[in-house]
């Protein structure tokens, strides 16, 4: 049974950053499977950009989720072969957003070579590429970094690496449930957990290369094991290890 009192607060902190904005879309994952009419699973190791351009070492699946307690339950396993499955779901093409208020309230794996995430791609992305679609990590996780949580964005001025970013320690992330969200305005993108804001975007020259967040975006969710930021050493006695979101809700 989740926490009544985390909830009361979560609620709480939420409905205070809200504000006069309207909910506009929520997903609280109440059916037995996933709605097909707002998701995509997304299957393979990525090729031909293979590893999903990380060097990821986990092929997704199509049967590494379900929908538990009105949660979506997503399980990362060690199969045979030295082979590692998980599962990577969109929205692409589906539900799409521009600007407002974007939340997840998740519940963290933990573990040596796991890296679960919460995060946004440009819907121009098969036009234009990556990254200069754009990408915001809402919530980034690894592993290997205890009671640390990553907010950042990509864009073409940053050609792929992370410069604008941040590492936030918060004590004991990795038990129970959490807040983790964004404030998007055509002037910044702000990055909270659990109501406190960790991250601030606002740079004053807003061309395409640096800000290409005036369009709309799709989520992701998923839970990569190893590669590059998430290995590359990865703890195989971990497994299976479970990363549970709870709902997620936009606010315009």
């Amino acid at each position: 049974m989740k926490n009544i009192l985390v909830c009361f607060l979560i609620f709480n902190c939420s409905f205070a950053q809200v504000g006069t904005r309207k909910l506009v879309w929520e997903e609280h994952f109440n059916g037995k499977s996933l709605n097909e009419k707002t998701w995509n699973v997304e299957l393979g190791d990525g090729c031909p950009n293979c590893g999903w351009g990380n060097n990821e070492r986990q092929l997704y699946t199509a049967d590494n989720h379900k929908i538990e307690k009105s949660c979506l339950v997503i399980t990362a396993k060690k199969e045979a072969d030295n082979k590692y499955t998980s599962t990577r779901i969109t929205t692409k093409g589906k539900k799409e957003f521009q600007y407002g208020r974007f939340e997840a309230r998740a519940k963290l794996p933990v573990g040596q070579g796991i890296w679960p995430a919460f995060w946004m791609l440009g819907s121009n992305i098969d036009q234009v590429g990556w990254p200069m679609c754009g990408e915001i990590d809402i919530l980034e996780y690894v592993g290997k970094e205890p009671n640390m949580v990553f907010t950042s964005l990509h864009t073409q001025d940053s050609h792929g690496n992370t410069i604008n970013t941040k590492k936030t320690k918060i004590e004991s992330i990795e038990e129970g449930f959490h807040l983790y969200a964004i404030e998007w305005t055509p002037d910044k993108i702000e990055f909270f957990v659990d109501a406190k804001l960790v991250y601030t975007f606002q740079p004053e020259l807003k061309n395409q290369a640096i800000w290409p967040y005036n369009q709309p975006f799709y989520f992701i969710i998923n839970m990569a094991i190893g590669g590059n930021f998430g290995g590359p050493e990865v703890d195989d006695t971990i497994f299976p290890q479970k990363f549970y979101i709870d709902y997620i809700k936009v606010y315009q």
